[in-house]
């Protein structure tokens, strides 16, 4: 079910708002006639809860992975911004 309230019955009715909110409704509080904000429990607000270590096992690198190639080496130390080769 689809809620949708001005600001002013927001004011005075925002204790069940919320409830209805964290019931699952889907609660909007308009300006003027047009959505402003929608009215979200926190656990739904924002991005998921981030888990570290889940792709543990999944991801390999080459063992020389770290090794910059003699070619791209020499064209970024022989260009304009390090003409002698300083870096």
């Amino acid at each position: 079910m689809k809620i949708q309230v001005n600001i002013h019955e927001a004011k005075t009715t925002l204790s069940k708002l919320i409830e209805a909110a964290e019931r699952g409704e889907n609660v909007v509080i308009s300006r003027a006639g047009k959505p402003a904000v929608a009215l979200v429990p926190v656990a739904q607000a924002g991005k998921p809860k981030r888990q570290f270590g889940f792709l543990k096992g999944q991801i390999q690198f080459a063992p020389d992975y770290d090794q910059a190639d003699a070619e791209i080496e020499r064209d970024f130390t022989n260009s304009r911004i390090f003409p002698d080769g300083d870096v």
